[in-house]
């Protein structure tokens, strides 16, 4: 498998950022490691094993973010304010920076599949469905899809930019986004088990909320003996896969 580390300045958040690249060719892939991971997780916690007949096969080439989430959806008690705007000079870098590069690398033109597990997946939901022009598809995993936590309630233009439940529920019936998204593939789903209470409830609320505004979204409610963790994550992206590649 070929494995390429990259380091390199953005100059929207004014510092170096790091990404790897995996596979030769394909379907370009983003992927957002959970709350406070890095752009390596998915290597450590054994992603590659898990997918590695799609990427060996030039059929997926992943390229692997890294976030600053410690200091802005996680930040305990910092200035909400400055935290959301650090947060979105963040989605500016992904969209304006890594997504070109990555492009440039993958040199196939397609679209980005979106995908993360937990905040991974509030991630890849988020920039899904703020740029659809750039993704066709999300698989988001045991995610939460507001940020009244994130934020402690905190509301204003730039945190409702980021917020899917409250700008799609909001969003005019004839906005083009709707029928972009369902032209495209949405994948969400959740476990009912061990430490996904939190994630079913925000599923559910995703789940009404695109419902509601017409678009069509495959939402997958997995069974009382799925957690919050790795092991059903690859499960769940192997049995989802084939969907968006098919």
């Amino acid at each position: 498998m070929q494995i390429d580390y990259h380091k390199e300045y953005s100059h929207e958040l004014g510092r170096e950022m790091e990404f790897k690249v995996y596979g030769h060719g394909g379907k370009p892939v983003l992927v957002f490691p959970c709350q406070n991971g890095r752009f390596y997780d998915w290597e450590g916690f054994g992603m590659l094993e898990t997918l590695g007949d799609y990427i060996d096969a030039g059929k997926i080439q992943l390229f692997t973010a890294d976030t600053i989430d410690g200091e802005t959806l996680s930040l305990v008690g910092g200035d909400p304010y400055h935290r959301v705007r650090l947060h979105e000079a963040w989605y500016r870098y992904v969209t304006e920076e890594l997504t070109s590069r990555a492009r440039e690398i993958n040199g196939t033109g397609q679209a980005f599949l979106s995908t993360g597990f937990s905040m991974g997946a509030y991630h890849a939901a988020n920039f899904f469905f703020r740029r659809p022009d750039l993704f066709d598809s999300v698989i988001a995993l045991s995610g939460v899809y507001d940020t009244y936590d994130m934020y402690n309630g905190y509301m204003d233009d730039v945190v409702y930019a980021n917020d899917p439940c409250a700008s799609i529920a909001n969003m005019p019936d004839q906005h083009p986004y709707i029928q972009m998204y369902n032209e495209r593939k949405i994948i969400i789903c959740v476990g009912q088990g061990a430490w996904e209470e939190p994630l079913l409830a925000g599923t559910r609320r995703l789940d009404a909320v695109l419902r509601g505004k017409g678009i069509n979204a495959w939402i997958d409610y997995w069974g009382l003996d799925v957690n919050h963790d790795w092991p059903w994550w690859k499960k769940q992206i192997r049995y989802f896969l084939p969907s968006v590649l098919g």
